[in-house]
């Protein structure tokens, strides 16, 4: 059967369910199309699920402060399972209300598998047949996956993606962690919180590699004070599947083989893709080392085809690809966004690890890397006096600013609620604001946004509680 739509959608995460909502709005008529739920990866074996398992553990973890007030636990009487359990109903609370906002805006939804199958064509096998639906726009949001390593086959059982860990209903004694980028620390920090071993491998000489190298070094020793092992400049080169779990050989910064047992392995080295078997050659689609290339407003080289997400080339982050269909969406309905697309200094990135992480625009790193001259400024958390009563003084935030304009090049946060004082610094880098601004500002007593007050005083040369 054929029917035609303004809009179809391949893909419900929050690229392709925020872009159909969008393009409803603005008056098209949208068709989404999910083989799974609706919400895709992020909500159902991503971001919620993984943010549930934290939020747990962070609650498990307050027990030591439970145990200064004199009140006793008994941590013997841990059921995994129903941490699990609680991690799934957030997930299937948020994919439903993904469904309510579809029948809200008047949004068709199918579940099945599409493919590109010509210019306005896309075939569709769901468990009743096919359908071949048209469409004068396609918007191909098919995310990514868990990328792999050869000779560490993943079975979901001894050795894990990042889906594998999220759907756990019991807890490995040990487990290795191949990768320390933001996947595989916030499941270390998980695994670790809940009473698991953990050793977490990295092939690159620092921990969170992308992140400040100061920043990484603050979050490598509050994992190292839980008792998380580390490796790094250290590389997995082999696995047996033994009757205890696994059986690995890595070959360390010394250049000698080491032997790690662990009952379960993580492999967490990044994402791929979802960029084949979908016919994007069929219809003219460019693409370059596996991802969609794409011009303003993320058009593809084929006519009415866009693509967003973790299939183009930008951070694969699901606020960057809600952002991208929003844009793909307005230019769409003939609108014209106020970017033709994202600014990748202005993404926040944020890492739930404890402490937090949080950061924007160039750190020290890539501005060396880029031959930019910069200054830093930096301000402690124990500077700040909410942080000190509530026990968390641990990290800091740091500027970087233009040395003769003071313009705000970027910025990294370390500590509590990190991932959310960072839009302060933010706003003022989209506004165009300087340090001097937010350091006049006057900011409520005791919270935590007087680091980010602090830290901009101390750019400008004079921090009160430096």
């Amino acid at each position: 059967m054929q029917r035609d739509r303004d809009l179809i959608i391949i893909g419900s995460g929050p690229g392709g369910y925020v872009a159909a909502i969008r393009a409803a709005q603005l008056g098209l008529k949208p068709v989404v199309i999910e083989k799974d739920k609706p919400g895709g990866v992020c909500l159902n074996i991503g971001c919620i699920p993984s943010k549930a398992l934290i939020h747990q553990a962070e609650f498990f973890r307050a027990a030591a402060g439970l145990h200064k007030m004199g009140v006793t636990t008994d941590a013997a009487g841990l059921d995994y399972a129903k941490v699990y359990a609680a991690s799934r109903q957030a997930a299937d609370t948020l994919s439903k209300g993904v469904e309510f906002l579809f029948k809200k805006n008047r949004i068709e939804y199918v579940q099945g598998l599409a493919r590109l199958a010509g210019p306005n064509h896309v075939s569709v096998k769901t468990d009743a047949g096919g359908q071949m639906l048209t469409g004068k726009r396609i918007l191909v949001a098919t995310g990514s996956r868990p990328r792999t390593i050869p000779g560490f086959e993943i079975d979901e059982e001894r050795v894990l993606s990042s889906t594998g860990l999220l759907l756990l209903r019991r807890l490995p004694r040990t487990m290795l962690v191949l990768g320390s980028g933001y996947i595989g620390m916030e499941l270390a920090h998980v695994m670790s919180a809940f009473g698991v071993r953990v050793h977490v491998v990295e092939m690159l000489d620092q921990v969170l590699p992308v992140e400040d190298a100061d920043i990484a070094k603050v979050v490598q020793r509050a994992f190292a004070k839980r008792g998380i092992r580390f490796s790094t400049s250290s590389t997995a080169v082999e696995m047996k599947r033994i009757d205890t779990g696994v059986d690995v050989k890595l070959r360390g910064a010394d250049g000698k083989l080491h032997r790690q047992l662990a009952e379960m392995v993580l492999v967490a080295v990044g994402r791929q893709p979802n960029t084949e078997k979908i016919g994007l050659e069929t219809v003219g689609v460019q693409m370059e080392r596996g991802l969609v290339s794409v011009g303003d407003y993320y058009t593809t080289a084929a006519a009415g085809v866009y693509a967003i997400g973790d299939i183009v080339s930008s951070l694969p982050l699901a606020h960057v690809a809600s952002k991208q269909g929003e844009i793909a969406a307005e230019h769409m309905a003939g609108r014209t966004p106020r970017r033709p697309r994202i600014n990748e200094r202005e993404i926040p990135t944020v890492i739930f690890t404890e402490p937090q992480i949080a950061g924007f625009g160039y750190n020290e790193k890539a501005a060396k890397r880029a031959g930019i001259s910069y200054r830093v400024a930096t301000f402690p958390y124990r500077g700040a006096g909410k942080s000190v009563a509530i026990g968390r003084p641990e990290g800091f935030a740091k500027v970087l600013y233009a040395p003769d304009s003071h313009e705000i090049l970027g910025a990294s946060i370390v500590g509590a609620e990190a991932t959310e004082i960072v839009h302060e610094l933010l706003l003022a880098k989209t506004a165009e604001l300087l340090p001097e601004d937010i350091a006049e500002m006057i900011h409520a007593h005791p919270t935590l946004s007087e680091v980010v007050m602090e830290v901009c005083r101390a750019a400008e040369g004079w921090a009160i509680h430096a």
